[in-house]
């Protein structure tokens, strides 16, 4: 049997991980591959204290590492873009296949980097950069090869999720936030976490390989959760729902949507009672129906198990010197059809509405006509007490299913009644039915 060797490009948590895992594990791992898989290089700005490489060379260049001859499968584990790219890159020049972790680079590099593994005829694989150790793109490409994907969503960001679930208790997302930070599940700049950037580069892998189109990140809505309150939390729960940070996909007959945002879900639905870091996705197939894949999304020896799998796959297709088992998004390149990606005002959702209006005669009548007017239907409204300051009432309502471009020219109408003195708060919902 042909040994497969591995040079690991970046020794952070990921690579330190995988490097654990890999030694550990040796001997099972060969029995899975149907070879010996070794680590023959190691690089990284700087090398670890804590880890005993032994006899393996390393080096604080990852270019020598790619050039090198006795490397079969470069890991890429430095993240970030531009770097990232060049490294990829380089590697498929010089005939290696390639196992990455980095999402952000699959999904504003992808399309560049699979047309170029496919001229080199290497291998790309990249399952840890979706939802660290939850195996779902595997899942989708081969599990689900038989189903016509209809739609994905998920809980793809453990920062947010963590979020959220501590603001149940009423705290405000500031204290959460810094709370994240400080126990490691945030960083020092929380903007992609909170912001949705993370979640929107996984959604944009998942739907590609979901429904065969090519990767476009650029075109994905993202809302972050830095403006939810305990309030609307607290209420979303009265009404019999959760507010989830969530990444949604789904296939319509003009286009893809490819949004992620936060969303009220069912509190009956399994994915509203996924809590802290975890990260889950639902993914609806015509074949199979629903299936939910859940988690840890993120940690070192979790991101290595998904890391090692994509190994494993390449391992076995050069030990045995066959072709690429899967294509790249799991379509192949002239099966990718290229549906647009529609504008937010196309995309359909109930909302939760929080009109904060005055307490006079005559104010719920004027909402609920203003959204007649726009074709919306109210599935539950509720009036509380005034509680708010200048006696304000909030008014909150749920509705039907809608264009977003309806409830936006709604909410202009509310917010210019004079009874209505600040921003509506709009969040959408989704039951997964």
């Amino acid at each position: 049997m042909k040994e497969v060797r591995v040079g690991i490009c970046g020794l952070g948590t990921v690579g330190g991980g995988t490097f654990n895992v890999l030694t550990r594990n040796a001997e099972l791992i060969a029995g899975r591959a149907g070879c010996p898989i070794r680590i023959s290089r190691v690089a990284s700005r700087r090398q670890r204290d804590d880890f005993d490489l032994g006899e393996i060379p390393f080096s604080t260049d990852v270019f020598e590492l790619v050039k090198a001859d006795d490397v079969d499968v470069v890991v890429e584990l430095i993240g970030g873009y531009d770097a990232a790219r060049e490294l990829v890159l380089a590697a498929i020049e010089n005939g290696k296949h390639v196992v990455t972790a980095n999402k952000a680079l699959i999904a504003v590099h992808g399309n560049e980097i699979f047309e170029a593994a496919a001229k080199r005829g290497v291998i790309v694989a990249y399952e840890a950069g979706v939802a660290g150790g939850i195996p779902v793109i595997k899942s989708i490409r081969e599990g689900m090869a038989a189903n016509r994907i209809d739609w994905i969503a998920g809980i793809i960001n453990g920062t947010g999720n963590y979020i959220l679930t501590e603001m149940r208790a009423g705290r405000e997302f500031g204290e959460v936030l810094k709370e994240a930070q400080d126990k490691g599940y945030a960083e020092a700049d929380p903007t992609f976490d909170v912001e949705g950037i993370d979640a929107a580069h996984k959604l944009t892998i998942l739907a590609s390989s979901g429904f065969g189109v090519p990767l476009q990140f650029e075109r994905a809505y993202t809302e972050g959760i830095s403006n939810i309150t305990p309030y609307d939390i607290a209420h979303a729960e009265l009404l019999g729902y959760r507010i989830k940070h969530l990444g949604i996909a789904r296939r319509r007959e003009n286009g893809i949507e490819l949004r992620v945002h936060p969303t009220l879900v069912p509190r009956s639905h399994l994915i509203a009672q996924v809590d802290g870091v975890l990260n889950a996705v639902l993914v609806d197939g015509d074949a199979v129906g629903q299936t939910m894949y859940y988690g840890p999304g993120a940690g070192d020896e979790a991101t290595a198990s998904a890391v090692i799998a994509d190994i494993v796959d390449v391992a076995r297709s050069v030990s045995h010197e066959s072709q690429q088992r899967v294509p790249y998004l799991g379509f192949e390149p002239d099966a990718l059809e290229d549906l647009d990606v529609l504008p937010m005002e196309d995309v359909q959702s109930a909302y939760y509405l929080r009109i904060n209006a005055l307490d006079r005669p005559g104010v719920l009548a004027k909402v609920a006509s203003i959204l007649s007017e726009h074709g919306i239907n109210i599935e539950s409204i509720m009036q509380k007490e005034s509680e708010l300051e200048d006696g304000r009432i909030p008014v909150i309502i749920l509705t039907h299913t809608v264009q977003e471009r309806q409830i936006n020219r709604a909410i202009e109408d509310l917010e210019a009644l004079s009874d209505v003195q600040e921003k509506v708060v709009r969040i959408r919902a989704e039951n997964f039915n």
